[in-house]
């Protein structure tokens, strides 16, 4: 978008500066971004202050899920702000790349929220009386350490991994069917017998199965890529 760019004062630490990695999005998901992109950078709204919405989004969702025991249809408006929240996640870096704001300092505040917002939501489920803590906050653990490993190969000198099946996209997909069918189940269009576990207990059991996954396979996608560097260091 680079017709975007003059319209904002660029910074000596933003200019030129591209990120080394960007998650892959769909590009129809990016497409819903573009008018707001064009009017953050008119309106000179900072990507970190956007950065900080979503996690006022998830801080908002975990709430709706802790006190959705007074109204089913709070607990129904929790996966639409985990959409808010990768939404905001997304524009925040399309701002900051269209305004000439991007910069190093921009990748951190770009992926620190992120991990707050998965503490957060992750520990709105834990206190929803809706599923165990054990498994609500094992959920979160398993988010924050597969986030972790994914900016491992940036760390040492490689690529960062995105790849598995339960990156941040999916965990929220996952966490959405999960809570919706919860509230199918409140709403007595899904009838499921009483057992040890709920619905969002088998759903945060299921986000930690994948979570483990994906630490696996981006570990191993790490480590071959550092075997085939060394190896071609070594030519």
């Amino acid at each position: 978008m680079p017709s975007l760019v003059p319209a904002f004062t660029h910074t000596a630490a933003g200019r030129g500066y591209q990120p080394a990695w960007r998650r892959p999005i769909a590009a129809t998901f990016r497409k819903t971004a573009h008018v707001a992109v064009r009017f953050c950078v008119r309106r000179r709204i900072h990507p970190d202050t956007i950065s900080y919405l979503s996690i006022a989004a998830s801080a908002l969702a975990a709430l709706c899920l802790v006190r959705s025991g007074d109204s089913v249809w709070l607990l129904a408006a929790a996966p639409a702000l985990y959409y808010v929240r990768l939404w905001l996640n997304m524009l925040d870096g399309m701002v900051a790349l269209a305004a000439g704001q991007a910069s190093a300092r921009g990748e951190i505040l770009n992926d620190l929220p992120d991990r707050i917002s998965d503490v957060l939501i992750f520990a709105g489920i834990a206190h929803s009386g809706l599923a165990s803590s054990t498994t609500g906050y094992w959920a979160a653990i398993l988010a924050l350490m597969t986030a972790y490993v994914g900016t491992l190969g940036q760390a040492v000198g490689v690529q960062r991994e995105f790849s598995g099946v339960m990156a941040k996209p999916w965990r929220m997909v996952a966490l959405h069917a999960g809570v919706w069918a919860e509230v199918a189940r409140q709403l007595g269009w899904l009838h499921i017998p009483a057992g040890p576990l709920t619905i969002l207990d088998y759903t945060c059991l299921l986000i930690v199965a994948g979570c483990v996954q994906t630490i696996v396979i981006r570990l191993r996608r790490i480590l071959a890529a550092l075997e085939a560097k060394s190896a071609g260091a070594l030519r």
